[in-house]
């Protein structure tokens, strides 16, 4: 197995916006490579505590490895973030001081052509998962989606002004002979956008293969229906930060955050509030935070990441 490489973005400032207590309990809900648990743990004393949660097997392994000397304090758990509360339960953790969520796929699983989470190799099978104790693969949607389901998931999860041609072109390939490979994908898509959008776009499959991989690994509905829960789980002034990459996820942390800091639904006209929904806490980050110029010299992945922070407050 290669390794498992991957720069941890916007590291300095989910530290600093984690506002780690040594003897704190942390999570972090998407593991990879342990670059941001490495910080997390190195701040912590033997009374600290940290769960890095990840569903990728390859993952689990390389942090493992990268947070062996920290094995006392550290438990690594192969999961769904989406189930970080039954996990803690497990462990007989009810609330905890921060949790970190970084939704960027890892540089391993885009450089690892036989995982299929990347266009650039031709050759590589239609895979995608995040999980591979799943059986659904990209391949699976890609050969039996109805084509309005396909254009559905391109015009909103690639935000594709193509989709419906796409679709349509992915339905007349699959008539001939089932699509495998990253490298047919790849060909399909190419003849379904016009010549002149295809020199100034970027890859004419990019938001193909996002709204795909979303659609598969269910990634915007885990992290809208788990948000709240998640706040829940938060200490007395503890805090959520996460790591967007593109606009649909930003979306949803952004408005479920305000959500939680103003869940108030009285008409503005009403004097005082008899909906008796409480605030959870304030938005730390009124404007996302970017990564620094310096950061996007050594890492041009980090181009889109956002970080949004909330504390909790508890009345």
């Amino acid at each position: 197995m290669m390794e498992f490489k991957h720069v941890s973005v916007l590291l300095n400032e989910c530290i600093e916006n984690l506002n780690i207590k040594p003897n704190g309990i942390y999570v972090d809900g998407t593991l990879g490579g342990g670059g941001h648990s490495y910080q997390i743990a190195k701040r912590l004393t033997d009374n600290g505590r940290l769960i890095g949660i990840d569903q990728d097997a390859d993952a689990i392994a390389a942090a493992t490895e990268r947070l062996k000397e920290f094995e006392d304090r550290v438990t690594i758990v192969r999961s769904n973030y989406a189930d970080m509360k039954s996990v803690l339960a497990e462990l007989g953790i009810e609330k905890v001081d921060g949790i970190l969520l970084d939704l960027g796929v890892s540089s391993f699983q885009l450089d690892t052509p036989e995982r299929g989470f990347t266009y650039r190799t031709e050759d590589a099978p239609l895979d995608m998962r995040m999980d591979k104790r799943r059986s659904t693969t990209a391949e699976t949607i890609v050969n039996t989606y109805s084509e309005k389901e396909l254009f559905r998931i391109i015009r909103d999860y690639g935000e594709d002004r193509f989709a419906q041609n796409i679709a349509k072109h992915i339905c007349m390939a699959r008539e001939k002979a089932p699509i495998k490979t990253t490298g047919q994908l790849n060909e399909i898509i190419d003849h379904a956008i016009p010549a002149k959008v295809k020199k100034t776009g970027g890859h004419p499959s990019k938001r193909t293969y996002q709204a795909i991989r979303i659609e598969l690994n269910q990634e915007l509905t885990v992290l809208q229906e788990h948000l709240d829960e998640m706040i829940d789980l938060l200490n007395d002034e503890g805090r959520l930060c996460i790591i967007t990459f593109h606009s649909l996820e930003d979306r949803i942390v952004k408005s479920a955050f305000k959500k939680n800091e103003n869940p108030c639904t009285c008409p503005p006209s009403f004097p005082v509030c008899v909906c008796g929904n409480k605030s959870k806490g304030r938005v730390i980050s009124r404007k996302p935070i970017l990564p620094s110029e310096e950061e996007l010299e050594v890492n041009s992945r980090s181009k889109s990441a956002k970080l949004r922070v909330f504390e909790k407050k508890v009345e």
